[in-house]
């Protein structure tokens, strides 16, 4: 066996011990040389997600950088680019399908930012490793197997490289770099003053922490310089004291804050390297969870490494032991930022630390979708639509919410009103809609649209086509005299023509009467779906006078022939100008542009849809062999 994975296999087994030694032996060669990141440094993005890719991008631009500090994405299976704003320029950050692949084409990434669940952390970051380009890797996942990250750690430390994590938010340096979502919004980076550095490093367990620290320093100090949150795993690929003794090594750092936690014992180390003098800078030093004393039985914390196992593991014995050692340490969690105030201003009297100077950021451009949302900015829309919204917390049908539509038993007719007229129709109009929809929503497999649709279907093609070809027959001649028969009725009875007149004057223009005649029902054979609408009319609406009309109409026209009859296209025309006249919801303007656009047609259409769906479902049930026309039967023979 080779002796370096000898080696490794020994350290994974005796990693508990090795995290706690203070001896420096197998601490990182880079973690005591300082510096993580600068300005210049870039890095992969493995598992591409957009808000702390821009969030990344955003603190770059706010810092003055002149390079993004994404250098590529990293998505197994995926190549390409992705669009994302550097600023208000937008760039294409290339998308890489392998880990090798990315690595090859940026050779200057050398921080990995790993989003991989936590299944796949240790695959990816081991791959990522192997890389020479790759020299940090800050792992975000939470729940990585403590085995897996063992692994890690033993490889990094044989090969002088860090990790920060897992279960981290990462770190950043101020002005310089910042890791996926680390500071959270550009507000508070803004709030906190970390687009220019300061004089106080900070190393924390946790992420959230990590952000009221920030804003303390921002306060009482000339701010952060590095800050970086090492994950409340109980195995953090990278300690408290290794961060402590490398910020201890930055000439800009004059002063160092350290949170720690309960749970562990990770602080000793920090308390060995304190009192054998390896920190020469002042820390001021609070390890939170000495509530848990109040607690009669053992108490698990937000993260898996935060649990005591014992009196040494405790936050007040982990608070006196870094005290004795020469730490700063306040008395509770309040006393923290009033100690970190004092011992900054000691520093500036004593002439240790020169304040930074405050800078004005740049403006970075906020989203035109969230700069919509604020009420900051007002854009043109490409498409208006005044009948739906979905921008809310759910989608509304001419300002009624989803839900309502659900608790009240909104019906069909009751939608249609709302999207097709934008008001809510009284119940009976609504009612007489669905009765349309019931009654037209086949006429046969015989008629026009029904025979193209089952041509269609038997020949194989998809339900749409099939939809489609039945719906495009729909015209004056089939389905479409709905709208030409209220047009016409509604002329003849405002100008109050006689059936004789109405029916005579478009004879003298050659136009057929819409809504009058029909192929199989007559006089003696009357269309039951005419009957069935006018009675429900004729008991439920205030005024069927354009009914009325149709109907003398029709008596005039059967003195001519037997089956030149009101047909249900005529009786739906007429009596959908009655709905709309007796409901007294419309204007005349409203209903002669209802008129005029087609939407009576457009129950026709809906309703045939019904049948046509249904005929091309039949078809398919009955697997019968692809349509032939019988022409060409005649054709084929003839060229035989």
């Amino acid at each position: 066996m080779p002796r370096a994975l000898m080696f490794m296999i020994v350290v994974g087994l005796f990693l508990p011990t090795l995290a706690d030694s203070s001896d420096g032996t197998l601490r990182f060669v880079m973690m005591s040389t300082g510096q993580l990141f600068s300005r210049s440094t870039q890095a992969l993005f493995y598992n591409y997600k957009q808000s702390p890719v821009q969030r990344m991008l955003d603190f770059d631009f706010l810092c003055g950088r002149d390079t993004p500090s994404v250098a590529g994405i990293v998505n197994p299976g995926s190549e390409g680019f992705q669009k994302l704003f550097f600023g208000q320029e937008e760039i294409a950050v290339p998308v890489h399908g392998s880990i090798q692949g990315a690595c090859k084409a940026h050779p200057t990434a050398d921080v990995f930012i790993n989003f991989a669940s936590f299944r796949s952390a240790y695959a990816s970051s081991m791959e990522a490793f192997k890389q020479p380009t790759i020299r940090v890797i800050a792992i975000i996942a939470e729940g990585v197997p403590e085995g897996d990250t063992k692994k890690l750690i033993a490889y990094a430390r044989i090969n002088n490289k860090v990790i920060i994590g897992p279960a981290t938010v990462g770190g950043i340096q101020a002005g310089a770099f910042k890791i996926g979502d680390t500071a959270g919004t550009l507000e508070n980076i803004i709030h906190c003053k970390l687009y220019r550095p300061g004089s106080v490093g900070f190393v924390s367990k946790s992420g959230g922490m990590s952000n009221e620290l920030y804003n303390v320093l921002a306060r009482v100090t000339d701010g952060l310089y590095e800050g970086i949150a090492i994950g409340g795993d109980v195995y953090p690929g990278s300690t408290l004291s290794d961060h402590v003794l490398r910020l201890n090594n930055i000439p800009q750092i004059k002063l160092i804050v350290v949170l720690g936690e309960l749970g562990g014992r990770d602080e000793y180390s920090l308390v060995e390297a304190l009192k054998q003098g390896k920190v020469s800078k002042p820390v001021i030093a609070w390890v939170s969870g000495t509530c848990a004393k109040l607690f009669k039985s053992e108490v698990q914390f937000g993260h898996a490494g935060a649990k005591s196992g014992g009196d040494l593991e405790s936050a007040q014995a982990k608070n006196k032991a870094l005290e004795e050692a020469g730490a700063i340490v306040p008395t509770s969690f309040e006393g923290l930022e009033p100690a970190i105030k004092i011992a900054f201003q000691k520093l500036v009297e004593d002439g240790v630390i020169l304040p930074t100077q405050e800078i004005v950021p740049p403006s970075v451009p906020e989203d035109l979708s969230s700069a919509i949302k604020s009420g900051k900015v007002r854009a043109p829309t490409h498409i208006v639509s005044t009948i739906c919204d979905d921008r809310g917390e759910e989608p509304t049908y001419a300002g009624v919410a989803m839900s309502t539509i659900i608790e009240k038993d909104f019906g069909v007719g009751d939608v249609i009103s709302l999207l097709w007229f934008k008001r809510s129709l009284p119940r009976y109009c609504t009612k007489f809609i669905e009765m349309c929809i019931l009654l037209c929503a086949d006429h046969g497999p015989c008629v026009s649209g029904a025979h193209n649709t089952i041509v269609t279907s038997r020949a194989g093609k998809d339900l749409v086509s099939c939809l489609v070809s039945g719906l495009l027959t729909i015209g004056p001649r089939f389905g479409g005299a709905i709208d030409d028969a209220a047009r016409y009725f509604k002329d003849a009875n405002d100008r109050k023509l006689s059936p004789y007149e109405f029916v005579e004057s478009m004879k003298g223009k050659g136009i057929r009467v819409p809504g009058i005649g029909h192929r199989i029902k007559s006089r003696d054979n009357r269309d039951k779906r005419v009957e069935l609408l006018q009675q429900y009319a004729r008991s439920h609406f205030p005024s069927v006078k354009y009914m009325e009309y149709a109907v003398i109409v029709e008596t005039y026209t059967l003195s001519k022939a037997s089956n030149l009859v009101l047909n249900v296209d005529g009786c739906i025309g007429s009596l959908f100008l009655d709905l709309l006249a007796s409901c007294a919801m419309f204007s005349q303007q409203e209903i002669d542009e209802i008129i005029e656009i087609g939407y009576l047609n457009g129950l026709f259409v809906l309703a045939r849809s019904i049948g046509l769906i249904g005929h091309t479902f039949d078809q398919r049930r009955l697997k019968q062999p692809l349509y032939r026309h019988p022409w060409e039967d005649v054709l084929y023979s003839k060229y035989v």
